[in-house]
């Protein structure tokens, strides 16, 4: 099936992310989870941003998600100065307390992953809790390849369980890649990697008090309760600093400088051509959230047509992170199917834009990528 084009997505810096409130979030889950409906739930958080810059695999495992929510107040901030309407931080660990607690059918969840032992302690809590989730299984399969990890009677004991909601805890992009890989044969509607998930059920990591979660520094919380994690945030906080100045910064500018008025969203139209080497998507005028309905259209029906897709953008003057966001679904639904997709020719600005917004990757010209390492 291809992507909702009606999703509110927009690139932040290369991933896409939902604007999508914590409440919304959790209806969407539940509902998917009720419904037998298929939800690859991705939570990106600064420590994936940073990393998705240099690992494409790892970045197209967020793109391809059915939902992609903003795990950390850093991408909030991001979300903020470059307009993207993101207001809240939606947490993976606060959205699995809100379904473990709510109310309505019980969601069976299974724990993939996490020490040894920790998966069988969350799924005994769940059941002293008895409120909103029951243990449908567990299984901590240790450190061996996604192939080991993948063979049949893993995925078949997975499935047995009948599971609604499949929690995975492998490292994120250890996690992230068993899930693109054992995807189509999972049964289980709602699958997500939510890594601290299973030792915060567990008891074996104690989560921040609220308090700290409203001021920002649950960072340093989990510093203190997991001090192995010092390094590896002080790196990602340097290279925030970094994508800052080097990336969002300048995008926010040239997005404010040059946004066009109301009167110039008429002069957007959409032409598609479609031959034996393709379809073609040449663009005029400016996109942006405002005028994106045709597009959503015309995206829905090119991922329908099983062909290479090449879109236009030399008569266009001007972008913005949803436009972005869209042509995201649209290179997962493309690259999913192994098929191509590319960008250009582009004029100089909207080039500016892809490189510093981080879609880069989906111009015809690799070269003017710069990566932030």
């Amino acid at each position: 099936m291809p992507p909702d084009f009606s999703r509110n997505v927009h690139c932040l810096l290369g991933l896409s992310f939902d604007a999508i409130t914590l409440a919304e979030a959790e209806l969407r889950i539940r509902n998917a989870a009720e419904q037998r409906i298929p939800c690859y739930l991705s939570t990106p958080n600064l420590n994936f941003l940073i990393a998705c810059q240099t690992d494409a695999a790892f970045r197209d495992s967020v793109i391809n998600s059915d939902l992609s929510v903003a795990d950390g107040m850093p991408i909030v901030w991001l979300a903020r100065l470059l307009g993207i309407p993101i207001h809240e931080r939606v947490a993976g660990s606060t959205l699995f307390e809100r379904l473990s607690h709510g109310s309505g059918r019980k969601l069976a969840v299974y724990f993939f992953g996490g020490p040894d032992g920790v998966a069988e302690a969350a799924c005994r809590q769940l059941a002293v809790e008895n409120k909103g989730m029951t243990c449908a299984g567990y299984e901590s399969p240790g450190f061996g390849s996604i192939a080991d990890m993948s063979t049949e009677a893993v995925i078949q004991r997975i499935n047995a369980s009948n599971a609604d909601f499949l929690v995975v805890a492998l490292g994120a992009r250890k996690g992230q890649a068993w899930i693109e890989h054992n995807r189509q044969r999972l049964n289980a509607p709602v699958i997500s990697h939510l890594g601290a998930v299973v030792n915060f059920v567990a008891g074996t990591v104690h989560r921040a008090p609220a308090w700290v979660q409203n001021i920002a520094c649950e960072w340093l919380w989990r510093i203190k309760e997991e001090p192995g994690l010092t390094r590896r945030y002080l790196s990602d906080g340097w290279m925030f600093l970094r994508l800052l100045v080097t990336r969002a910064i300048p995008c926010a500018w040239l997005l404010y400088q040059h946004k066009p008025g109301r009167n110039q969203l008429q002069t957007a139209t959409v032409d598609v051509r479609d031959d034996d080497s393709g379809i073609v998507v040449r663009l005029r005028g400016p996109w942006l959230q405002d005028n994106l309905a045709v597009l959503r259209e015309c995206f829905s029906k090119v991922a329908l047509a099983a062909k290479d897709v090449r879109i236009d953008l030399e008569q266009v003057p001007y972008v913005d992170m949803s436009f972005l966001g869209l042509v995201l679904l649209l290179y997962g639904a493309q690259t999913s199917h192994s098929r191509g997709l590319s960008c250009g020719p582009v004029n100089p600005r909207v080039r500016r834009i892809f490189e510093y917004g981080g879609g880069a990757f989906l111009l015809n010209d690799k070269n003017h990528y710069k990566s932030i390492t």
